[in-house]
């Protein structure tokens, strides 16, 4: 596997942190609910790293990627930057008070969900190839179209929309993209990070 100027081992700790990340913002946001609403923010911080070390990973694998797909491969790690930027947008905006968790939370559901669709496209372009297992490469493109479920929340940003109450019903659906980067993605990034230290 082609990981630029990075050593498997490196990648695949780099691809268990994240999933370790996306472990943690379940475990403060189960704390938020059902011990003391503080630990929100933690879990909000949480999401912002998701973000980051998702992005980290979509450029330590860009050779790989590129070696597959050149022009594919600088589109996606484009969208996993800017999905990056997006989660840091919610996780700000949700700590500093800007706004409620509503409206941050599209814009971070947004951002895992351009994280998916680095994550669909770098798996889709290792199909044909033995870099991967066949099996996790699938599950790849499965939880990256899961994550981009995100996307339908877009409208809310545009209609300002910060309050369950004023929700139309189909911005709900949204919601299910969390169930991908919260429960899928950390299953895959630590599933992927042992295999390259095997490696």
């Amino acid at each position: 596997m082609t990981t630029n100027t990075f050593s498997p081992s490196a990648v695949g700790w780099m691809a268990i942190a994240t999933g370790v990340a996306a472990i943690l913002a379940v475990i403060f946001l189960t704390l938020m609910a059902a011990v003391n609403p503080s630990f929100g923010k933690v879990n909000d911080v949480f999401n912002g790293i998701i973000g980051i070390s998702s992005a980290v990973l979509a450029w330590m694998l860009f050779a790989e990627h590129h070696a597959k797909s050149p022009l594919m491969s600088q589109i996606a790690l484009a969208l996993a930057v800017l999905g990056a930027i997006f989660t840091i947008v919610g996780s700000v905006l949700i700590i500093y008070g800007f706004t409620d968790f509503v409206l941050a939370g599209w814009y971070s559901g947004i951002g895992n969900a351009l994280i998916g669709l680095w994550l669909t496209a770098f798996c889709y372009s290792l199909l044909r190839g033995d870099a991967l297992p066949h099996n996790l490469v699938i599950f790849g493109i499965v939880v990256g179209a899961f994550m981009a479920v995100g996307l339908l929340g877009i409208p809310g940003i545009f209609a300002g929309i910060d309050s369950m109450e004023s929700m139309p019903w189909y911005l709900y659906i949204a919601f299910f993209g969390w169930l991908g980067t919260y429960i899928l993605y950390p299953i895959l990034t630590i599933w992927l990070g042992r295999i390259l230290l095997l490696k």
